[in-house]
């Protein structure tokens, strides 16, 4: 600035064009889709040098980094998790879920962008949060057997409806990766879960399969799990004008469910809706990518890429 110059007359950043505005405003209503109401919020910038639980080279950054997968995979293990009458059963009367689908989303959806790509102190906070509630969650099942969310066996269960889901989305509306990679993000994903007191998670695609399969015996369709789908599948939105999107991506999440799970959930029949989800989603992906821009994931490099402060 030249001496002499009013502060107030140096050259300030241009006003946004149209087409930004635009994108911008789009981000912002897809956004509200999985905004948190957990009250917490988190730095994805600092501190500097900071690589959080992973860092950037970790399979976890890819798959947790493509919202349009990561959405149609939290369809997906919401719906698998609704088999399991004890994970249900502390969800149903713990949680709000029925009113507010989207606060949960919100709050998951955080939980899982700052344990992967929030700072080290950050994603610990969010993990002993989690921890301090599932503690308080206790109670019966309308079957009479007792549950609790910090039983490891209930944990083991979510976290693996959670991962398998989130790779399959991957997997499906991404892109592909190899066998090694894929146990590669098991693996890191079952430090979360150890933390959050389930130290015996299965860790690569063939122990992912198999526990599944172990599972099946033990899930039931009950008429809490039907309202669950009809939730999910109509689940309301603020804006109508992303009802189609959001159609769109609950039927990207059936299809990313075994088999077994779609016969199990009355899901199974032929649908000209589910029928065009993929075809939905090559076509909605690029727009949702395109609306929020490089997201958290390129927050977090450059705060990994920054020195620490001395």
């Amino acid at each position: 600035m030249p001496p002499g110059l009013p502060r107030s007359s140096a050259p300030s950043t241009p006003p946004a064009g149209p087409l930004q505005r635009l994108r911008n405003q789009a981000g912002a209503q897809v956004r509200a889709l999985t905004r948190s109401n957990s009250g917490l919020t988190l730095d994805y910038d600092n501190p500097p040098g900071d690589p959080g639980l992973f860092g950037p080279d970790a399979v976890c950054w890819r798959v947790h980094s493509d919202f349009p997968a990561m959405l149609a995979g939290g369809v997906s293990a919401l719906l698998l998790q609704a088999l399991h009458p004890l994970a249900l059963a502390g969800v149903w009367d713990h949680s709000t879920f029925r009113t507010d689908m989207q606060g949960r989303l919100g709050r998951t959806a955080q939980f899982i962008a700052g344990t992967t790509y929030g700072s080290h102190a950050d994603a610990m906070a969010l993990i002993e949060r989690v921890r301090r509630i599932h503690a308080c969650i206790k109670g019966t099942a309308p079957d009479g057997q007792p549950y609790a969310a910090d039983d490891p066996a209930l944990l083991t269960w979510v976290h693996v409806a959670e991962v398998s889901s989130f790779l399959t989305g991957y997997l499906r509306y991404v892109g592909p990766l190899s066998a090694a990679e894929q146990d590669r993000y098991f693996e890191e994903e079952a430090r979360v879960a150890a933390l959050l007191g389930a130290p015996d998670v299965p860790r690569s695609r063939a122990e992912i399969d198999a526990y599944l399969e172990a599972q099946r015996p033990l899930l039931v369709n009950s008429e809490r799990t039907r309202e669950v789908v009809q939730l999910v599948m109509t689940m309301p939105v603020a804006n109508p004008l992303l009802i189609p999107a959001v159609r769109t991506m609950a039927d990207a999440g059936v299809a990313l469910l075994p088999p077994w799970a779609r016969q199990m959930l009355g899901l199974h029949r032929p649908s000209l809706r589910r029928s065009l989800a993929l075809t939905g989603m090559r076509a909605l992906a690029p727009t949702l990518r395109w609306a929020l821009g490089p997201g958290l994931a390129a927050r977090a490099r450059r705060r990994v890429a920054n020195p620490p402060k001395k």
